[in-house]
């Protein structure tokens, strides 16, 4: 009798930290997205460095919180929608699948349009096509996925390289104001309007199905066999875990940069200047202001943002699915699906720019339902053994929660209040 294949769970332990790294970038292409670029040239153009310090504790919560999801899916083998469709009654499971997948239509509505308008902005195409094409592209690159993990990675990684390079190439001949800057680490907020803007930063910052999908990374590129963890002894899950807070740390300092650098340019360059309340206006007065190579970068690295941050969206929203209803959908047809309301949108004529920032707020107020549930399962003793949240850990991933709460419901009470 022929042996058996290798089960597809147990892999050959690697020891090179640099063959351990990837998933975090995947999750982090998530953080770039060009709803971060409409929140963040927003702010920057109108309130300059006032709040950069939004970025700053945005990224610092991203991390701890981008570490956990990974540390679930490795210590437990299962994705954290997985996970909660185990434990919850179907009517609440389902009820939990609908906030999620609505988080995950105001990702791709974002993602869409952005590099729909960087289509536009590169060579005239109209924005309904332009989501279209960016729709099919998107769908190829997630075919990928599909067929290597690590081939995957390597793409996204990849153009994570370039959307880099087109957001940060302006800071190096934008004549930053470095008092303002570092007064721009102070919080505070000036009006209604930048509690709005500062909520669409925090929602493109911690993205929830970036949450949702980096357990599922962890998992499947790692593997997982249950003798792992047996009897509190896990040293490959010790070791994974320490590469993983590198993976994650690499990965969000690079986001974080880009993201920082997006509200600097625009701080130092497009205050008082008209028409950069859109993305197309502020892509235009970068090219006048700044200057036409500076303003190309900034094009590609939107319309780069568009295609890989859909790409990882689209296949978050198939692991939220098949976590929480037992279903998985072909992808061709959730990319069908999921495009339409953008597409629709498009088509209506609606202000895009508005409806990045707007899609962004509907992610912060997604925030809160993905990480009481990750805060709560990594703090299992029963389900995480030696490896559950220590104290200094839960306190601090319990005040990343109320923060974000907070900034909630001060927004929906400035709003009534002051009319927004």
């Amino acid at each position: 009798m022929g042996s058996m294949p290798p089960s597809p769970t147990k892999r050959r332990p690697e020891r090179k930290l640099v063959g351990l790294l990837g998933p975090a970038f995947v999750a982090a292409i998530a953080y770039v997205d060009p709803g971060n670029v409409a929140a963040n040239l927003s702010a920057g153009a109108k309130y300059g460095y006032t709040l950069l310090w939004v970025l700053v504790a945005a990224n610092v919560m991203a991390v701890i919180v981008q570490y956990l999801s990974a540390k679930l899916g490795l210590v437990t083998g299962k994705s954290l929608p997985q996970l909660l469709g185990e434990r919850l009654r179907p009517a609440a499971r389902r009820l939990y699948w609908a906030q999620a997948e609505l988080v995950a239509a105001a990702t791709d509505l974002a993602e869409v349009i952005g590099g729909a308008i960087a289509l536009y902005i590169l060579f005239g195409i109209p924005l309904l096509p332009g989501g279209v094409i960016v729709g099919v592209v998107s769908l190829l690159i997630l075919l990928l996925q599909g067929r290597n993990q690590r081939r995957f990675e390597a793409v996204i990684m990849g153009m994570l390289f370039i959307i880099t390079v087109g957001f940060v190439g302006g800071l190096f001949v934008s004549n930053l104001d470095v008092g303002a800057m570092f007064a721009g680490f102070v919080p505070r907020f000036v009006d209604t309007q930048s509690v709005l803007l500062a909520a669409s930063m925090l929602g493109a910052t911690v993205m929830p199905h970036a949450i949702y999908l980096h357990s599922s990374l962890a998992r499947d590129r790692h593997g997982h066999t249950p003798e792992e963890v047996e009897g509190g002894r896990a040293p490959r899950i010790r070791h994974l875990l320490r590469a993983t807070k590198v993976d994650v740390v690499l990965a969000l300092v690079v986001a974080g940069g880009v993201n920082i650098a997006m509200l600097l340019l625009a701080a130092a360059s497009l205050p008082g200047i008209d028409g950069t309340d859109t993305i197309e206006g502020a892509a235009a007065a970068i090219t006048e202001h700044v200057g036409p190579a500076v303003g190309l970068l900034f094009a590609i690295g939107l319309l780069v943002s568009g295609l890989a941050s859909t790409s990882v969206g689209a296949y978050a929203g198939s692991e939220i699915m098949a976590g929480l209803l037992h279903v998985r959908v072909p992808l061709i047809a959730r990319r069908v699906i999921t495009i339409l309301p953008a597409l629709l949108l498009l088509g209506f004529g609606i202000d895009p720019t508005w409806a990045l920032v707007v899609s962004q707020v509907v992610l912060s107020f997604g925030i809160p339902f993905a990480l009481v549930p990750l805060i709560t399962l990594t703090g299992s003793e029963a389900l995480m053994g030696e490896f559950k949240n220590g104290r200094a850990l839960r306190y601090v991933a319990l005040g990343v929660v109320l923060a974000i709460v907070a900034l909630n419901l001060w927004l929906i009470y400035s709003t009534i209040v002051f009319g927004g």
